[in-house]
């Protein structure tokens, strides 16, 4: 099956060695995402509400880069560094799948790459055959 990486262009891609995202086949994996600005700084700090929405754009742009939609995503995992906050971010989420629905879960962390990022989160997919 052929390979497909996706990048964001975010400048931690290369020195880490990822991509935003990769299809193999009809899967889609989509790697941590944090909520980083069109500016390369983290966006709305301090609020986990608009830091999940940013990600989730990211992580939209992503699937559809490799060919997949929302509706596609079977599992997210809502990485929190304060547990607190996760009715602010389900809030985000629920936005997104309310009607879609996939595997979610929500676990607290002891600290994300940089100190203001209050969420990083990951998705799969598997597309329609």
């Amino acid at each position: 099956m052929t390979r497909i990486n996706i990048s964001s262009g975010s400048s931690f891609e290369k020195p880490i060695g990822f991509s935003r995202a990769v299809r193999i086949g009809n899967n889609i994996s989509v790697a941590g995402t944090a909520p980083i600005g069109t500016d390369g700084k983290t966006a709305y700090p301090g609020d986990a509400y608009l830091q999940t929405k940013r990600c989730f754009e990211i992580i939209k742009i992503a699937i559809e880069k490799a060919g997949g939609k929302m509706e596609n995503v079977i599992r997210t995992r809502l990485m929190l560094t304060d547990i607190s906050k996760w009715k602010d971010a389900a809030k985000a989420h629920g936005e997104v799948f309310s009607e879609i629905r996939p595997a979610c879960t929500f676990v607290e962390v002891k600290g994300l790459i940089e100190s203001d990022w209050l969420v990083e989160i990951e998705t799969d997919c598997i597309l329609e055959n």
